[in-house]
């Protein structure tokens, strides 16, 4: 028997009966929810409900025994009482006022209160029940983030419980200025949602857009923050994420620093930051806690693959295809003789590899960690020697692709690094049909869709477009933490909503235009 959650906002009775059967019906074909009889002091009868497996079940054993204890001083008390009703109130009180509880005045928020794990006392005699904040079920303990693993920095990552994380926010930024501003998104799963800023240094306008695109998400269920980020973000159809999703309680806290907004999701350890840029993308934590030189080499050794990942296949098509007079005389005399047993062009090669190569590695994630990784690497190696053997491809193609797969590794981001092996293809065909001038249409297009993307109105190519030149030590090198830095000027409040990562030094921080 199904319930539409609408029907479910009536008003309790005083006959502890009709409340009973009012909840059996409700829950009904439900074995998971126990019914407790219980007497207050063995004179008014009263009912504990509650679902098994997300309720503390010995605290609430103790306060059942609690409530049930008989005090004769209370009751010659409360007996003395001239009506009925203050009668029972004041028992109700009486027995529970050393207890966190809170009063349920209709069967919806019951439903409420019992999904959320809290018990709820429904006594006779009184149009209001109590839940108790006896919430309790298994979750995972704090581990080290799977995705994003750095070989210097904290090791905890989120987890599934929001409360839990909202904890680890509030033990790194320990000042009132930190908010916390929750809702519930789904009509069934109810699933709590915290807005987490700090006041002052996110901008205000930033603060009411993301409450704005929340509060008019209208869904049967958020499972997870991905459900929520395709609801929010400013181009869903572009290929390229518009929100930063991770795992890291100190990539948010730095995020927060910078002035910008997260939204913590319960049943999920990946926490949503907005607004971004490409560049924070391209960041990694481990950025600011190497020392700077050897983050600025990094930093731009990851600029550089980011570029070969997306292109590399391509120039490759393009050049052997149109342009083999750009190819060294000996190099090319060595493709020549590779490729003259195979029976496709270069574009169809290079799209079998990169096929194959992209399955091989979906296969690897989707595996268990035991056998993922050797059958990703041992898959790569032996399909690779034996298509190179049977003459379906040559040689230089499977180096080309092995070293546009690396390359995708350096990119810290899974989601932006899966937006350009989407992207790789499209520009291959380009490439194979036009050449280099193909390839170089393939890329203005990219950066044309870039300049015109936004991340909650903060440009997606800032601070290079528009350009913002002293904030570029935070994009094009990592500056020291000892200079003097300032809070980027898009994202700090009253200036708009921007993003690029900049830690907070040591020396106070002063405001752009100081």
């Amino acid at each position: 028997m199904s319930h539409d959650p609408s029907n479910l906002d009536n008003l309790l009775s005083i006959h502890l009966e009709q409340n009973k059967t009012r909840l059996q019906q409700l829950f009904s074909d439900c074995t998971d929810i126990v019914y407790l009889d219980c007497d207050l002091g063995q004179t008014v009868p009263g009912l504990f409900v509650y679902f098994n497996g997300l309720t503390d079940e010995e605290r609430l054993d103790e306060i059942r025994q609690s409530v049930s204890t008989v005090d004769h001083r209370i009751e010659q008390e409360v007996s003395q009482e001239a009506s009925q009703e203050v009668y029972f109130e004041d028992l109700i009180y009486r027995k529970i006022n050393h207890l966190q509880f809170k009063e349920l005045p209709t069967f919806n928020d019951i439903a409420d209160q019992l999904t959320m794990g809290n018990p709820v006392l429904v006594v006779d005699g009184m149009d209001t029940g109590y839940a108790f904040s006896l919430a309790c079920w298994r979750k995972r303990a704090v581990e080290d983030p799977v995705a994003e693993s750095v070989v210097r920095g904290p090791r905890e990552g989120f987890s599934e419980s929001i409360t839990d994380n909202m904890a680890m926010l509030r033990r790194r930024i320990r000042n009132p200025d930190l908010k916390m501003k929750g809702l519930e998104l789904g009509l069934y799963t109810k699933t709590c949602v915290t807005i987490a800023y700090v006041e002052g240094l996110a901008a205000p306008e930033l603060i009411a857009e993301v409450e704005k695109r929340l509060a008019v998400i209208e869904v049967d269920g958020v499972l997870e923050s991905g459900n929520i980020e395709e609801y929010i973000e400013d181009q869903p159809f572009s290929p390229f994420p518009q929100i930063m999703a991770t795992e890291r309680p100190d990539t948010v806290t730095a995020s927060l620093l910078e002035g910008r907004v997260a939204i913590l999701t319960d049943g999920t350890p990946f926490c949503l930051v907005a607004p971004i840029s490409l560049f924070s993308l391209l960041q990694s934590p481990e950025d600011f806690y190497q020392r700077y030189m050897i983050s600025t080499a990094i930093r731009w050794l990851r600029y550089t693959f980011f570029l070969i990942a997306l292109i590399a296949p391509s120039a490759y098509v393009a050049v052997l295809t149109y342009h083999q007079e750009m190819i060294p005389s000996s190099l090319l005399f060595s493709i020549v003789k590779s490729r003259e047993e195979i029976p496709f062009p270069a574009l169809v090669e290079a799209f079998i590899m990169e096929t194959m190569f992209e399955a091989l590695r979906e296969a690897g994630v989707r595996l268990p960690k035991q056998v993922g990784a050797a059958v990703s690497i041992v898959g790569a190696l032996v399909i690779g020697q034996a298509a190179t053997s049977a003459g379906l491809v040559s040689s230089p193609m499977v180096m080309v692709v092995a070293i546009t797969g690396i390359a995708s590794f350096l990119i810290p981001h899974y989601t932006i690094g899966i937006s350009i092996r989407l992207l790789r293809f499209p520009i291959m065909l380009l490439a194979g049909i036009l050449g280099l001038l193909g390839l170089l249409i393939g890329l203005i297009a990219i950066v044309i869709h870039l300049c015109s993307l936004r991340s909650f109105g903060t440009p997606y190519l800032s601070p290079l477009a528009p350009m913002m030149s002293e904030e570029w030590k935070d994009v094009l090198v990592r500056a020291p933490a000892w200079t003097p830095t300032k809070r980027p000027r898009l994202t700090r409040a009253g200036g708009g909503s921007r993003s690029s990562r900049t830690m907070k030094p040591v020396q106070p921080l002063k405001e752009q235009g100081e």
